[in-house]
């Protein structure tokens, strides 16, 4: 793929997996000319999400429909809407800037194999017994905790363990410890939910099973792609992953 191509696969896998997760919590979806979004689904602002729009009506209506649900919800403004869209008019609203995304790719055949880590396994979770005990562990680090927890494995259940979803799960000597899922769209193959557990951090557990994951994932697709918290830039770094662009995250929070 060319830069450009990448940096467009970076939004759209984001973008779809956004949306299917919203459909699947019972969020209001919009996928239009005008706009692209789901609202109302989850308890989380990350996923009360706007991924496209291209026209001044929708950041009232979107603002509308949070408040409607009474949700806090954001704006992903990736390369693709930054063109069409004036931020300034997101703050004037009442959005947050709540800081940006790298978004980051790495030809998968080309990703750079992290030190072994005696001890560790992962596995891929197929079935709800699985799911619970990856629920329980995202749920120790990662976001806003049990609560992100539940609401993502409440969707995970409605959606199914065969592609385009695979959810992996890292025990240390028989313990969980870590979580992702890949996610295949757009092209390409999307990590989200990298989560070690804090007391097993440090050991590079994440890299390893973001490797693992990717790597399996690259039967069917040549690229992994991923949005990097501004700690894990260097951690994907080390596995071959470049910075292709910055997705800023724009967000709402009920005031009432």
């Amino acid at each position: 793929m060319e830069d450009a191509e990448l940096v467009r696969a970076i939004e759209d896998n984001a973008a779809e997996l956004l949306m299917a997760m919203g459909a699947a919590g019972g969020g209001e979806q919009r996928d239009d000319a005008g706009a692209r979004w789901t609202i109302g689904g989850s308890p989380i602002d990350y996923h009360n999400a706007v991924v496209a729009a291209a026209g001044d009506d929708a950041v009232a209506e979107s603002l509308a429909l949070l408040k409607k649900h009474n949700v806090p919800g954001s704006w992903h403004v990736g390369p693709s809407m930054r063109d069409s869209l004036g931020e300034k008019r997101l703050i004037a609203a009442g959005f947050v800037d709540g800081g940006g995304e790298p978004g980051m790719a790495v030809r998968i055949s080309e990703l750079v194999a992290p030190r072994a880590i005696p001890g560790l396994e992962i596995t891929r979770v197929d079935h709800d017994d699985a799911l619970a005990v990856w629920e329980a562990t995202l749920g120790q680090g990662f976001g806003e905790g049990e609560k992100e927890a539940r609401w993502v494995a409440s969707v995970y259940r409605k959606l199914g363990y065969r592609d385009p979803w695979r959810h992996y799960l890292g025990l240390l000597d028989g313990t969980p410890v870590a979580t992702t899922t890949v996610f295949l769209s757009a092209g390409v193959a999307g990590v989200y939910f990298v989560m070690t557990v804090p007391e097993a951090r440090r050991r590079g557990i994440g890299a390893a099973i973001t490797y693992a994951a990717l790597r399996a994932a690259g039967a069917v697709a040549e690229y992994g792609v991923l949005g990097s918290s501004p700690a894990g830039r260097s951690v994907y770094a080390g596995l071959g992953f470049r910075e292709y662009c910055t997705i800023e995250l724009y967000e709402w929070t009920p005031t009432g």
